[in-house]
C-alpha cells in the first residue's frame, strides 16, 4: 500500500531484538533515548540525583561509570533506586563486569577482547546470562586494536566494523546474542561510513553516537548531522547524544532529532518563526519563554507561534495550537485550535493563555490515548476468550 506522502516514509533497518531491562531494543521497537551519569559512581546519592533528572527528561536507559570495585559496590543501591534500566560502562576489568552483572545492571558496555583470556570472557558471559544482562559492543575511533591500526594503518570505516565483528563473534562463540553495536567517532563521516558497514554486515541492533561531539552547539550540530543521516536512512535502534553539557540536554537534543525525523515523539514540538519587522510579538523571547514553561508536558503534542499573518495561518492549521500575530489588531493576535481560528487575545496575556490552552489539549489527548489503549486491552481480551473456547 503506497504512502500518502512517500518522501517522509523512512524503512528502519530490519534488526534482532534485545532487551535492556523493561526497553526492548532493535526488531521494530521504538527508537530508545539514552544518556550518561558524570558524577562520581560512588556517591550514590549525587548519582541518583543525577539519573532523576534524566528520567524526568524521558531517558529510556541511563549508563554509569564503573571504574573500580567502589563504584560496582555503589551499583547495587543505584539500580534499586532507578526507574530506568542502567547500563554499567566496563572497560578492561572482567572482574568489574561480573560485579556489575551481579549487582542487577541491565546492560554491560564491555568490548569482550579486551578483557582477558579466553575463560574470563567465558565468565563474564556468564554472569550476563544468570543475571539476564544485555550487552553493548563499543567500538571507538580513538581506542581501535593496535594490530588494526597496524592493518589499516589509521582508524578507518573498515577497520571499526572488522573490530565490532571480531567482538561479536566472541560473544556468539559463547552462545550468547544478547548485544548491540556501536562504531563512534567524533569525525562524522566516519561514523556514518562505519555505521553504514556495519548495518550491512550484520543484523544486530546498533547504538548509534558521534562520540565526544563537543559543547552544546557544535555537539548538537554535528549530532544531527550525522545520526540525522544514519535515522534517515533507516539505520540504528538506539542513541546517545554526547555533549559536554548537563546530561539532561542530551536527552532533549536526542528526542528533537528524533521529532524532527517522525520517528519518535516526547513533548511540545514547538514551530515558531525567526522574527522580522513584521512581528506583531516579541517572537523570540515568547518561544524561549514558552519552552521553559512547557518543559514538564510530555505528551506528544504541536504548538506554532508565528510572529504575523503571512504563515502564521498556514502553520497553525497543522498544530495542535497555535497564535499568530501582526493581524489587524496591534496589540492582538488570533489563536488556533486543533488548525481552526478560536479567538483573539492580547499580547500581554498570550503566554499565560498559551501554556493554558496547551496543558488542557494534552489532558485532553492522554483521556484519548486512554480511552484506546483500554478499547485495544479489551478487544485483546476478546480475542484471548475466543481463543480459549
Amino acid at each position: 500500500m503506497s504512502s500518502v506522502r512517500p518522501y517522509r516514509d523512512i524503512y528502519r533497518r530490519e534488526s534482532r531484538k534485545i532487551h535492556v531491562g523493561n526497553v526492548p531494543v532493535g526488531g521494530g521497537a521504538p527508537i530508545s533515548v539514552q544518556s550518561m551519569t558524570n558524577t562520581l559512581t560512588p556517591d550514590v546519592e549525587a548519582t541518583m540525583e543525577q539519573i532523576r533528572g534524566l528520567e524526568d527528561a524521558g531517558a529510556d536507559i541511563v549508563r554509569v561509570s564503573c571504574p573500580d570495585e567502589d563504584s560496582t559496590a555503589a551499583l547495587k543501591d543505584i539500580v534499586a533506586q532507578s526507574n530506568v534500566p542502567i547500563v554499567a560502562d566496563i572497560h578492561f576489568h572482567y572482574k568489574r563486569a561480573i560485579e556489575a552483572a551481579e549487582a542487577g545492571a541491565a546492560c554491560l558496555r564491555i568490548n569482550p577482547g579486551n578483557i582477558g583470556n579466553a575463560q574470563r570472557v567465558k565468565d563474564v558471559v556468564q554472569a550476563a546470562k544468570d543475571h539476564g544482562c544485555a550487552m553493548r559492543i563499543g567500538v571507538n575511533a580513538g581506542s581501535l586494536e593496535k594490530d588494526l591500526l597496524e592493518k589499516y594503518g589509521e582508524p578507518c570505516p573498515e577497520a571499526m566494523v572488522e573490530s565490532a565483528l571480531d567482538h561479536a563473534r566472541i560473544l556468539e562463540d559463547n552462545d550468547f546474542y544478547e548485544f548491540k553495536i556501536s562504531v563512534k567517532a567524533s569525525d562524522v563521516f566516519l561514523a556514518v561510513a562505519a555505521y553504514q558497514g556495519l548495518a550491512e554486515a550484520c543484523d544486530y541492533p546498533l547504538h548509534l553516537g558521534i562520540t565526544e561531539a563537543g559543547g552544546f552547539q557544535s555537539g548538537t550540530i554535528k549530532s544531527s548531522i550525522g545520526m540525522g543521516m544514519l535515522l534517515w536512512s533507516g539505520i540504528g535502534d538506539t542513541i546517545r547524544v554526547s555533549l559536554s553539557a548537563d546530561p539532561v540536554k542530551e536527552i532533549g537534543v536526542g528526542f528533537d532529532i528524533l521529532k524532527s525525523l517522525n520517528l519518535r515523539h516526547r513533548g511540545v514540538n514547538i514551530i515558531s518563526c525567526p522574527s522580522c519587522s513584521r512581528q506583531g510579538f516579541e517572537v523570540i523571547k515568547t518561544v524561549e519563554t514558552l519552552e521553559k514553561r512547557l518543559e514538564h508536558i510530555s505528551t506528544p503534542m504541536t504548538l506554532s507561534v508565528i510572529g504575523c499573518v503571512v504563515n502564521g495561518p498556514g502553520e497553525a492549521m497543522m498544530t495542535d495550537v497555535g497564535f499568530t500575530g501582526g493581524g489587524s489588531g496591534k496589540n492582538t493576535g488570533m489563536v488556533y485550535v486543533s488548525g481552526l481560528a478560536d479567538h483573539k487575545i492580547d499580547n500581554d496575556g498570550m503566554v499565560d493563555h498559551l501554556v493554558e490552552l496547551v496543558e488542557k489539549k494534552a489532558a485532553e489527548i492522554e483521556v484519548e490515548r486512554a480511552k484506546e489503549a483500554a478499547a485495544l486491552e479489551d478487544q485483546a481480551a476478546e480475542n484471548r476468550v475466543s481463543a480459549a473456547e
